[in-house]
């Protein structure tokens, strides 16, 4: 592993034992091994790192929702949301570290031009992405409506499920009740 690799480990460990907010460049340094200065080498400055640390993570445990989803198969888009929220409910108790210091990188975000940026990119591929596993197509054939739509609603509840889970794991739903209340919703009569 090269240094840069290092720094990038050094800052995921941080985030699971810190949180966001609470790591600061020496911490970093100090887990990975490499010299406080290689942080502004490598990624220009900490946060710069940190963002990478946490969309690198986000995107692996992405990966797995994603895996977990198309492994349990489903033919309509009402079966795959299902298998989808089986994942992510299943997911979250093994990453809630990962989980809670991606919940404060979304509030610094919300102050932080630098950390704000490479979140709505991230998003943006998210909602694409979500369209695409449950449409059961590949990303590239989602239209910017589905994504927009279809994987804004799946985006907003992946990001709300994953924060009900870190206040309030107890009050989780199971992954039928969602969809018998998606159904409720849609149901027009």
């Amino acid at each position: 592993m090269g240094q840069r690799d290092d720094l990038l480990a050094g800052a995921r460990a941080c985030l699971a034992e810190k949180g966001y907010g609470h790591v600061t460049a020496r911490d970093i340094a100090a887990a990975s091994g490499a010299h406080l200065a290689s942080i502004g080498y490598h990624f220009g400055s900490k946060d710069n790192l940190m963002n990478t640390a946490v969309l690198e993570a986000s995107s692996e445990w992405g990966d797995k929702i994603e895996a977990a989803v198309r492994g349990a198969g489903g033919d309509t888009p009402a079966e795959k949301l299902e298998a989808a929220l089986r994942a992510l409910f299943e997911a979250v108790p093994h990453e809630r570290d990962l989980l809670r210091a991606s919940a404060q990188a979304y509030g610094e975000a919300v102050v932080s031009e630098d950390v704000r940026r490479p979140f709505v990119e991230g998003a943006e591929r998210a909602r694409t992405e979500l369209a695409a596993m449950i449409l059961g197509r590949d990303a590239a054939s989602v239209g910017a409506a589905d994504a927009r739509g279809l994987g804004s609603v799946l985006h907003a509840l992946t990001i709300g499920f994953v924060l009900q889970s870190l206040m309030s794991p107890e009050s989780m739903p199971t992954a039928g009740e969602v969809l018998d209340a998606v159904r409720t919703l849609a149901d027009d009569s």
